[in-house]
C-alpha cells in the first residue's frame, strides 16, 4: 500500500467519524462504561479533533512537506507501540506516525482506552484489509525493531529497562502551563478554561499551572470560568475536589475557590485534579527562565500569542496539530534518524 493510499484511508476514517454511525455511538457508550472519566462529551471531543486535524488531507500534506526527503521504506520494520490512557485516544497520533511513515504498528492499547482505539483501528481494517498487516493489536510486546511508549514517570522506569537498548522514543508524565498578562479578555480567560478543564484536566497538555503578574485579579478569572462549571457534576471529579478542598481547609494554605476549582500558590507545576497553582512574576524573563529549566517537565504552554508568538493560543491546547509531537520527539524525525545509523534499511 503505497502512500496516498494510506492517505486516502485515513481521509475515510476521519469522514467515519464526523458521520457519528450506529457503530461508532456504541463504541462511544461501550468506552464510557470501562473508564468512567471517558464521558461522551469528552469523547466526543477527541473524535471531532482527530478528524479535523489528524484526518484532513489538506492537513496531512502540510504535515508531509515538513518531509522533503522521506521516501517510502524498502523493507518496513515492526515499531512497538505502548499507548497511555488518560485522555480519550491519546495514542492514535503515535499509531498514524507509523502508518503514514509505511511501517508496522504492534500497538499495546492502554486498558483505560481498550475499546475505542480497538474499533478505530477495526475500521481502519474495514477500509482497507491491507490495514490488518499494517497495524497489528497484541497483547505482549515482542518481536519488534524499535518502540515508542507513553506512561507514567513510574512506568517509564520499566521502560527503560526492558527497552533501553533498542531504538526507542520514551514518555513520562508532562504537564502544561499558562502565561497571563491581567489584559487578557473575558474570551480569552474562558478560552483558557478549555485548557485546564478538558478532560478533566487529565491530559499532558492541560494547563495546571499558571504564571500570574503580582496583584492579579482572581476572582475575574473564576468567574470567566463558570462556563466549565459542569465539571462538578461529575462524580470522580467532585470527589477530587471534595478531598483537596479538605486538605486546603484543614492545612490552612492560602487560595481561592469557587464550586469547582481551586487556585494556589506553589512551585510545583504538577497539581491535584481540580487545583491549578499558580506563581507570580515581575518580568518576562521570571516565567521564560521558569520556562527553560522546567522544560522536560512541560508538553505546551499557552497564551496570548500576540505578544507571545511562541506560545499555544488559549484553548487550543488540547487540539495539536499534526506536527506538534508529544514531549517535542519528531516520530516522523526519528525514523529518519534510525536510517542515518543504518538500523533499519529503507
Amino acid at each position: 500500500m503505497q502512500l496516498e493510499k494510506r492517505l486516502d484511508v485515513l481521509v475515510q476514517l476521519g469522514d467515519y467519524l464526523k458521520a457519528q454511525s450506529e457503530e461508532l455511538k456504541y463504541a462511544m457508550l461501550k468506552s464510557k462504561a470501562e473508564n468512567a472519566w471517558f464521558t461522551i462529551e469528552n469523547i466526543e471531543q477527541s473524535l471531532e479533533a482527530i478528524a479535523d486535524n489528524f484526518l484532513n488531507r489538506e492537513k496531512l500534506t502540510t504535515w508531509l512537506e515538513r518531509y522533503p526527503n522521506w521516501q517510502e521504506p524498502q523493507s518496513p520494520k515492526k515499531i512497538g507501540l505502548i499507548l497511555a490512557g488518560n485522555i480519550p485516544l491519546v495514542g492514535f497520533h503515535d499509531v498514524l506516525c507509523v502508518f503514514v511513515g509505511g511501517h508496522h504498528a504492534k500497538v499495546k492499547t492502554s486498558s483505560k482506552d481498550d475499546f475505542l482505539m480497538k474499533h478505530l483501528i477495526q475500521v481502519l481494517g474495514d477500509i482497507e484489509p491491507e490495514c490488518h498487516k499494517r497495524i497489528e493489536l497484541i497483547e505482549r510486546l515482542e518481536n519488534f525493531d524499535a518502540v515508542i511508549a507513553t506512561g507514567s514517570s513510574n512506568s517509564n522506569r520499566y521502560f527503560e529497562h526492558y527497552f533501553g537498548k533498542y531504538p526507542h522514543i520514551l514518555r513520562k508524565n508532562r504537564n502544561s502551563i499558562g502565561i497571563l498578562t491581567g489584559k487578557e479578555s473575558a474570551e480569552d480567560l474562558q478560552n483558557l478554561g478549555k485548557d485546564v478543564f478538558n478532560y478533566f484536566g487529565l491530559g499532558c497538555r492541560n494547563v495546571s499551572k499558571l504564571y500570574v503578574p503580582k496583584d492579579y485579579d482572581f476572582p475575574f478569572l473564576l468567574d470567566n470560568w463558570q462556563p466549565h462549571s459542569d465539571v462538578q457534576f461529575h462524580n470522580k471529579y467532585k470527589n477530587n475536589f471534595d478531598y483537596q478542598f479538605s486538605l486546603l481547609l484543614l492545612n490552612q494554605t492560602p487560595h481561592y475557590v469557587s464550586k469547582f476549582v481551586m487556585l494556589t500558590e506553589r512551585e510545583s507545576i504538577v497539581s491535584a485534579i481540580s487545583v491549578v497553582h499558580y506563581e507570580c512574576y515581575e518580568e518576562e524573563s521570571q516565567w521564560r527562565e521558569n520556562l527553560s529549566v522546567n522544560a522536560d517537565k512541560i508538553q505546551c504552554a499557552v497564551g496570548d500569542i500576540q505578544q507571545f508568538p511562541d506560545l499555544v493560543p488559549f484553548g487550543k491546547a488540547q487540539a495539536p496539530e499534526l506536527w506538534e509531537y508529544a514531549d517535542g520527539v519528531d516520530v516522523m524525525a526519528f525514523f529518519g534518524y534510525l536510517k542515518k545509523l543504518n538500523l533499519f534499511s529503507f
